[in-house]
């Protein structure tokens, strides 16, 4: 049987676990919490008292801050993209007798992490503090400009990815929430805390899906493993460019804003990808072939590897001025 072939039959084995998967890790739309629930309400009388108060207490975040906080919502506002490349793995199925488990997987999620850009594109439309239409451009141009992750349709990689990303948007989030609270915009770090929660989630979601493909696939699990990490774990908007730029060109500047403020760095990279090592046992796993054994052996060995490498990163002390966010608005 082609290795294909064997990756769809496992993809059938965990699907007949879908609706257990979805009640232990997303939560009904009924229950869950929305973006309105944090934001100033539109229809009370204190509307514009509580917006006065919002653009008041954003004035005090800094500038790399604004351009994190902008540069996480458009990557959660390109959710489009994301869920058109889920729905192109192999086993899922979107069209036969409604879909398959899969595709009720991935709707949900989506469903779930559409509301984070929904509520941070809210938040910073109604700080004033940044240049909505310059954002709102770029994320049509990173939704335009589509997505390579480096997977294929591959499950195996794809659920290697969506592991380590949803475990790096859960530390950006977080670093975020953290510092708002550090300028005394307790709102503001309650929504990206609450974000930040959904992000964790999920993330045990899709590193349980590995499990399970290391108890009945552990040799090409093992090497799926091994090339995500070999190529490395490219962000989701990896494409990101302003307007009248050329693709890709404001992810570096983006991200070193990140690295300089401290939401998300090199080191957390590494430490990402420790704590993959770690969940999945990766030392334990038996029964694998020569050529996963090597693969484990270099995986076993890449954090220590990776770690010294961050040491010598140097981030630019001046930061690049986005269109998005402009000092004098500050």
């Amino acid at each position: 049987m082609s290795i294909k072939n064997i990756r769809l039959e496992v993809m059938q084995f965990l699907e007949k676990n879908v609706d257990s998967f979805v009640e232990q890790y997303l939560i009904p739309v009924e229950t869950i919490w929305q973006p309105t629930d944090f934001l100033p309400n539109s229809q009370g009388e204190n509307f514009f008292e509580e917006v006065k108060e919002l653009r008041e207490i954003a004035k005090e975040l800094p500038y790399d801050f604004w351009v994190t906080l902008v540069g996480d919502t458009i990557t959660e506002e390109a959710l489009p993209t994301y869920e058109s490349w889920l729905m192109d793995v192999e086993g899922v199925n979107q069209v036969e007798d409604g879909g398959n488990g899969w595709s009720k997987w991935i709707r949900q999620w989506t469903g779930e992490e559409n509301r984070h850009g929904d509520l941070l594109n809210k938040y910073l439309y109604l700080s004033g503090r940044v240049n909505m239409r310059e954002i709102e451009m770029t994320t049509q141009h990173l939704i335009n400009d589509g997505f390579d992750i480096g997977t294929g349709s591959d499950p195996y990689k794809n659920f290697v990815y969506t592991s380590f990303q949803e475990l790096a948007t859960y530390v950006s989030h977080n670093r975020v929430s953290q510092i708002a609270k550090k300028f005394g915009d307790n709102k503001l770090s309650k929504m990206c805390k609450m974000i930040a929660g959904d992000e964790m989630r999920h993330h045990h979601a899709y590193s349980e899906f590995v499990t399970r493909i290391f108890q009945v696939d552990p040799s090409e699990m093992m090497l799926a493993f091994q090339y995500m990490m070999k190529q490395k774990i490219v962000m989701p908007a990896h494409f990101l460019r302003e307007s009248g730029q050329k693709i890709s060109t404001a992810f570096e500047q983006f991200s070193d804003s990140a690295q300089r403020i401290g939401v998300y760095t090199a080191t957390d990279y590494v430490e990402i990808m420790q704590k993959l090592i770690n969940k999945w046992e990766i030392d334990k796993i038996s029964n694998l072939t020569d050529e996963a054994e090597k693969a484990r052996d270099y995986l076993m060995k890449l954090p220590a590897r990776m770690a010294k490498i961050s040491e010598r990163i140097v981030i630019p002390a001046e930061g690049h001025i986005f269109k998005w966010v402009e000092p004098a608005r500050l």
